[in-house]
């Protein structure tokens, strides 16, 4: 063996990226294998438009060919359907990479970006991976609190991400906080909304993020097919923001970020009314049926945390842990996300499924409240 120090040298990853938690996919299998009920990634449970599938179907001969790395079709349907600019669309693979392209294009080692503390996991990813610093700032019961961000800014400071509603405690912001947040910023910082979960909400809790977007030259608006449109396994996702901002993260974007067939079913799926209204209602209907029913077992320490999402996230305060429940409702075919790693141990994430599964899951949460005494 050389005792040449150069001969015994290895690639050295960057500090910044060692400190990256690596994300952590919500289960779909229990711990012996069992297939179980998913409601842990807060997937559509009636699961893809047909016209989506038709659509997606319609490519399989078109295999071999790259798809259009600048997405023309996929960009005016979203232009005609949210009555937005097609030239200040950018898209990615999944709003993940909407999101990574954000802080790239915007941070890197001796910057910060802020971001609250129950907070999607990929922001703090995002942020570490260029080297910038992640600031994480308190909430306000589990809600983004608009006045810690602001307290947070330092001249550092060059982006900021908010998620509305907040995955993972399904909270929203007011149109006026929204507002607020912006009108408090400097100009140079890139305030991030990301609306993941936009589609859940009714027509009246429009935040104003999209025209925030339209008239100011530093906010970035996320958004995805994943969620309500059922289209989680093709990653398509997608921003809108000033021209100079969408050309500027154009630079770094993966060139095909999504096949043909994606990029057909996508807009498809904007154009079924009838599936997309039907799964905000049944959302609407059960989530809030869940949400009585945590509440009548509040005198056992369960509380549901008022969502706006797809998802509620359920808090154990008293003798029955989020762990425990956790495992049983994976021993009884449920899979639910606990998140120990988001600071999260006593919550269980979860996904509004079909009435069946929701009642079944309350069922399991009586049980083992009446266990735990």
């Amino acid at each position: 063996m050389s005792n040449d120090p150069a001969a015994q040298a290895v690639p050295t990853p960057k500090p910044w990226i060692m400190g990256i938690a690596p994300y952590v996919p919500g289960r779909a299998t229990s711990e012996d294998g069992r297939r179980v009920a998913k409601l842990s990634s807060n997937e559509n449970p009636f699961g893809t438009p047909e016209a989506a599938r038709e659509a997606y179907r319609s490519a399989a001969d078109a295999l071999e060919r790259y798809p259009d790395a600048a997405a023309v079709e996929l960009r005016a349907a979203l232009a005609a359907h949210y009555g937005i600019e097609a030239d200040r669309i950018v898209y990615g693979t999944g709003s993940d990479e909407v999101l990574h392209l954000a802080a790239g294009t915007y941070a890197g080692p001796g910057d910060e970006i802020i971001h609250v503390r129950y907070g999607f996991a990929v922001y703090e990813i995002a942020t570490r991976r260029v080297g910038a610093e992640p600031v994480v700032v308190a909430d306000r019961d589990y809600a983004t609190d608009v006045d810690a961000i602001l307290a947070a800014v330092t001249e550092r400071t060059r982006v900021v991400f908010v998620a509305n509603p907040n995955n993972p405690t399904g909270t929203y912001t007011a149109r006026d906080e929204i507002a607020r947040l912006h009108a408090g910023l400097p100009r140079d910082v890139l305030l991030v909304i990301d609306q993941a979960y936009t589609e859940y909400l009714d027509e009246e809790d429009d935040d104003g993020a999209l025209a925030l977007a339209r008239t100011q030259p530093n906010v970035l608006v996320t958004r995805t097919f994943s969620k309500i449109f059922g289209l989680a396994s093709e990653r398509i996702g997608w921003g809108y923001a000033a021209p100079e901002v969408i050309q500027a993260m154009h630079r770094i974007r993966a060139p095909f970020a999504f096949g043909i067939g994606a990029q057909r079913a996508a807009i498809a799926a904007l154009g079924a009314d009838d599936f997309i209204t039907h799964s905000r209602e049944h959302n609407r209907t059960w989530r809030g049926w869940f949400g009585e029913q945590i509440a009548a077992l509040g005198n056992a320490g369960l509380r549901a945390v008022p969502s706006k999402a797809n998802f509620v996230l359920v808090l154990f305060e008293g003798a029955l842990t989020a762990e425990t429940a956790y495992k049983a409702l994976m021993a009884a075919g449920y899979a639910t996300r606990w998140l120990p790693g988001q600071k999260l141990a006593h919550g269980l994430r979860i996904t509004i499924g079909t009435e069946d599964e929701m009642r079944a899951v309350v069922d399991v949460l009586r049980a083992e409240v009446a266990r735990a005494g």
